[in-house]
């Protein structure tokens, strides 16, 4: 396991950028197994990448690397939810720099829909009140509440 995963080479925009070639993340996705417990998925390449992905602007990649990992947490599940949230938040991100305020928006309430699932402080290693509250600033954020 390597400390901090490699970036892309870019970020993928639809409709501004190159889209990555068909399988390019398909190593990092297969860090995560059915059956892995919450512990496990926290430790995987997947996720660690998914995080660093969407922290660092890479927002298209960060849902393409966590999806496996939302699929593999036990359904209605606090982790599920967590994920849920982080890819919807990484969705609304992508949204607003395509330039689709609306759709930003309504990703964000989605996403503060799946941390209201969410009762404990910290989930799969991250602190849960950190991810509402860059939810919120970000659904009323100017960029939307001007451009909606």
């Amino acid at each position: 396991m390597t400390d901090a995963p490699v970036l892309p080479s870019h970020a993928y925009v639809p409709g501004h950028t190159a889209r990555h070639t068909e399988g390019a993340f398909d190593p990092i996705r297969a860090s995560v197994r059915e059956g892995m417990s919450s512990k496990e998925l926290a430790r995987t390449e997947a996720f660690r990448a998914g995080l660093a992905f969407r922290a660092s602007g890479h927002f298209w990649e960060a849902h393409e690397v966590l999806e496996p990992v939302w699929m593999a947490c036990p359904p209605n599940s606090e982790p599920r939810a967590f994920v849920q949230a982080i890819i919807q938040l990484a969705n609304a991100q992508l949204k607003l720099r395509m330039g689709k305020p609306r759709a930003a928006t309504r990703l964000c309430q989605i996403a503060l829909a799946h941390l209201d699932e969410v009762r404990g402080e910290v989930v799969l290693g991250c602190d849960v009140a950190a991810l509402r509250v860059e939810v919120l600033a970000l659904s009323t954020s100017s960029e939307l509440q001007y451009n909606a």
